[in-house]
């Protein structure tokens, strides 16, 4: 057994209900992630919540696409809303050690127990649905599916006031998007699954809006301007209430100045004013760091305040404390000090630029290493563009937890390809870690980034606690 995934493995309905849902089409450890109507069916998804009871239809959501920044927007609009008083879900995804953590209750995640439940409930419709003839557009509901059921079945079960919903690819033709709703949120465009949803930011943004209903205001946090241009485009054909950064609302971050040192919570001052009322908030302390943390508060902050006009019980201090109390684990997470060691879950080219934002502005280092893993189907050039020069040694790895991982030898042939040939490849992430670790004193730096699977290897390693990597169920 690896040993990052060392553990006592699980028995009895858990294991059960793991092999169950480990044994669905896993469209998140394929090779070749397809995408479009001809494999993506959300009639399948309205199918299978319909013989479920249709449970969706009685809860309030809270909708959140975009291509980076919609976990830690998720996460910090839930808090709120739990902070509040509100019974609040949220579903989320990917996990780091382990499944059920995509399905939590006011910021405790689903039991091991609870699960198996789930699944017994889910199981026969989805293998009434895996009978139906090969001509059945409806059979073979896919591993998020069935996860997204499973969700919204425990939310309506759990009587959650309302629910967070994380898209999990793009947007359109995510199994979240059969919901209508309170507000949708759209935190961000940038490049990146360039293969499934389109190679110009345009497209991207086309296919993150699909979640934008009827009426319903959307919370946009998106910049670029073809990207831009192309929501306001849907919102207007959908006669959605849009919602701008920097133009109805705004934040003004403060870093805070040596996370080496200890921890500290940056701040921002909100800004909303659209005419028909205004928000402001100053000192608002954050439990996330970095500048895009700023304008995913923000986000969060102006979705609360459409909710706050549909009567929703909202006021300053649980905002305030909502965002000051939320952790959401792989973003800028300070894992030791003296060395200080940084886990962050960038995956493209825009978070690493907001990583590297991040360590200039609150880290101080006498010298800086780099462990790096990233997927095959990721810009590893223009990550590692990015990363090199601020780095005097690299180490590059693999993950072992996903067959997407793209080999350390390829990657330093592509840092050498960008000038730098001093680049280490150590296969085994474990391997990778020891040697990274090797010589640092007490001022340095080690940053652990491009990827969530490496990110929880790390992680799992670092504390202790197995990961489930489907096959082993450990």
């Amino acid at each position: 057994m690896d040993p990052i995934v060392a553990g006592e493995p699980p028995s009895g309905p858990y294991a059960a209900a793991l092999e169950f849902l480990y044994g669905r089409i896993n469209y998140e450890r394929s090779l070749r992630m397809p995408y479009g109507a001809g494999v993506l069916k959300l009639d399948r998804m309205r199918r299978l919540l319909e013989e479920l009871g249709s449970p969706h239809q009685e809860l309030n959501f809270v909708h959140v696409a975009g291509t980076k920044g919609k976990g830690s927007t998720s996460a910090m609009t839930a808090a709120v809303l739990t902070a509040a008083g509100y019974r609040t879900g949220l579903f989320s995804s990917p996990h780091l050690f382990r499944v059920e953590e995509r399905v939590a209750i006011d910021g405790v995640s689903c039991s091991p127990e609870r699960l198996a439940e789930l699944v017994e409930i889910v199981r026969p419709v989805v293998e009434w649905l895996d009978a139906q003839g090969e001509e059945s557009d409806l059979r073979s509901p896919t591993y998020f599916e069935v996860l997204t059921a499973m969700a919204l079945v425990d939310f309506a079960r759990q009587g959650v006031d309302a629910a967070v919903l994380e898209v999990g690819l793009g947007g359109r033709l995510d199994s979240t998007n059969v919901v209508t709703p309170r507000t949708a949120l759209i935190t961000s465009i940038s490049y990146d699954h360039t293969r499934q949803l389109g190679n110009t930011l345009e497209l991207i943004a086309r296919e993150k809006a699909g979640i934008v209903k009827p009426q319903v205001p959307t919370v946009s946090g998106v910049g670029e301007p073809t990207a831009r241009a192309a929501i306001c485009e849907i919102c207007r054909e959908r006669r959605a209430p849009l919602i701008e950064l920097n133009v109805e609302f705004k934040a003004e971050y403060h870093a805070p100045a040596r996370l080496d040192l200890a921890d500290q919570c940056p701040t921002i001052d909100f800004h909303y004013d659209d005419g028909a009322g205004k928000t402001h908030l100053a000192d608002v302390e954050l439990g996330l760091v970095g500048q895009h943390q700023a304008a995913n508060a923000a986000v969060a902050i102006a979705a609360l305040v459409q909710l706050r006009r549909q009567g929703w019980d909202l006021p300053e201090a649980a905002i305030r404390r909502g965002l000051a109390q939320v952790r959401w684990p792989a973003r800028i997470e300070v894992i030791s000090r003296q060395p200080t060691v940084v886990v962050d879950a960038a995956h493209n080219v825009a978070s690493v630029v907001a990583l590297l934002q991040a360590l200039e502005e609150s880290f101080v280092a006498r010298r800086r290493t780099l462990l790096f893993a990233t997927s095959s189907d990721k810009d590893a050039p223009g990550m590692l563009r990015e990363l090199l020069p601020h780095f005097e040694r690299v180490v590059m790895t693999r993950f072992l937890s996903n067959p997407r991982a793209q080999s350390p030898e390829s990657l330093v042939a592509c840092a050498a390809e960008l000038g730098r040939s001093d680049c280490l490849a150590v296969a085994d992430p474990l391997a990778a870690w020891r040697t990274a670790r090797e010589s640092l004193d007490p001022a340095d730096l080690l940053c652990v980034t491009g990827s969530f699977f490496i990110a929880a290897e790390i992680q799992a390693e670092f504390n202790g606690r197995p990961i489930q990597i489907p096959g082993s169920l450990v």
